[in-house]
């Protein structure tokens, strides 16, 4: 059996299931006090929050009004705890089809259009195209229906942007501009207080 205090595991894992958090999730900001991830959100569902803070792991920074009651003492459910421990936020983006979407800020990167994505090799691979962060992009069904296994060039197609590997700020960047579901009043300023003010 692992044990929760020395477990690297217990703090960076997230809950991602929709049904597990739409009761009481605890936004998770790392010891910077910014999110882990902005995009998915970084939650806790609020069993998970309750036993960090139990095992002291983490410091509670708002509470919901519920309460929750044990044999020994009743607890406010946490709705923003921040690690006690700072986690170095990975640098490699994995290359998922989620991650490519987020790159491409979730529209066709022919025709702008957003919906029904799927993803295109720019270069196809029937023409030596590989599957890599430079040659693969989010496209609707229509678009890539038309560009088919051809070139650019055949049908007469341009990108929007050319295909990279994106950074982990970069992903973190757009990643704020799509703001969870879900927002409790608690969590707003720690999601928006690192924003650049305009002049």
């Amino acid at each position: 059996m692992l044990d929760e205090r020395t477990h690297p595991e217990f703090r960076t894992q997230f809950v991602r299931e929709p049904a597990a958090l739409r009761r009481f999730p605890a936004l998770v900001l790392n010891a910077d006090f910014r999110p882990l991830s902005y995009y998915p959100l970084s939650l806790w569902p609020w069993q998970e929050a309750i036993k960090a803070v139990i095992l002291d792991r983490v410091t509670i920074l708002a509470e919901y009004d519920e309460v929750v009651r044990s044999q020994r003492e009743a607890i406010r459910i946490p709705s923003v705890v921040v690690l006690k421990e700072f986690i170095r936020p990975q640098k490699r983006v994995a290359f998922t089809r989620f991650n490519l979407f987020l790159r491409d800020e979730f529209c066709c990167q022919y025709c702008g259009s957003r919906g029904d994505l799927t993803f295109d090799h720019v270069v196809p691979r029937s023409r030596g195209g590989v599957t890599s962060w430079e040659n693969v992009v989010a496209a609707c069904s229509p678009c890539n229906l038309r560009k088919a296994n051809k070139s650019l060039r055949q049908v007469g197609m341009h990108l929007h942007r050319t295909p990279h590997r994106p950074t982990a700020e970069e992903m973190h960047a757009i990643g704020r501009r799509f703001p969870h579901s879900h927002l409790h009043e608690s969590w707003l300023d720690f999601l928006y207080w690192d924003a650049e003010l305009e002049a």
